[in-house]
């Protein structure tokens, strides 16, 4: 019998492009009976390290065509109440990604659960033009999918906040440079799937592993 398949999941939640494939890539999991293990990421620190640039910085080519991409994107998905200007983008993620990390390693928040909080801190941004900066827009998020609101204060602990680095130098590590990016091993060797216009794709690849 094959071993149950693992994917590492690299992410921001500040990512519209993240926020787009989230539900199809925990469907997917879930249709091959494979872990998703979050690792919400500094894109901050991944950058300069990958050659990539922040929205801001980038051409006005390749601004204008992103922007021409997020529409076919939401229309072929029919994602309804997605914004492709959200009023608060771009948007600092340190507190987000650090309270999905406390949940993480809290070990009371797992699956699912996780899975739910992580979108829900996406749609923030996204759907509900709130501000993720703000401790207490996150603290009712977290409240909302039954969690401890309490993981936002524990987000700012030396331990976490130096996972949070940890964890994005080993990203770097395996070759992350965008989001979302998803990995899973094929006989020891690391097989990365960029964008959610791979999830295709990588729904092949954990067809085949959990064959």
């Amino acid at each position: 019998m094959p071993h149950p398949v693992s994917i590492d999941y690299y992410f921001t939640v500040s990512s519209p492009w993240t926020t787009l494939g989230h539900p199809r890539l925990i469907e997917i999991a879930a249709r091959h009976g494979a872990e998703v293990r979050f690792w919400p990421v500094d894109f901050g620190l991944i950058f300069p390290a990958s050659g990539g640039l922040p929205l801001p910085k980038r051409a006005p080519q390749r601004q204008a065509y992103r922007m021409m991409e997020l529409k076919r994107w939401k229309a072929h998905l029919g994602a309804e109440g997605f914004n492709v200007t959200p009023k608060h983008f771009p948007v600092a993620d340190a507190l987000a990604a650090r309270t999905l990390i406390a949940a993480r390693e809290s070990g009371a928040v797992e699956g699912q659960q996780l899975a739910d909080l992580a979108y829900r801190f996406m749609r923030l941004v996204w759907f509900d033009e709130q501000d993720i900066t703000q401790p207490d827009t996150l603290r009712s998020a977290v409240s909302a999918v039954g969690c401890d609101p309490g993981l936002v204060d524990r987000a700012e602990t030396d331990q976490v906040v130096a996972r949070h680095k940890a964890d994005s130098e080993a990203a770097v590590a395996r070759g992350v440079f965008g989001a979302p990016t998803c990995v899973v091993q094929e006989q020891g060797q690391d097989e990365l799937f960029w964008g959610q216009d791979r999830l295709d794709f990588l729904d092949r690849a954990l067809a085949r592993l959990s064959g």
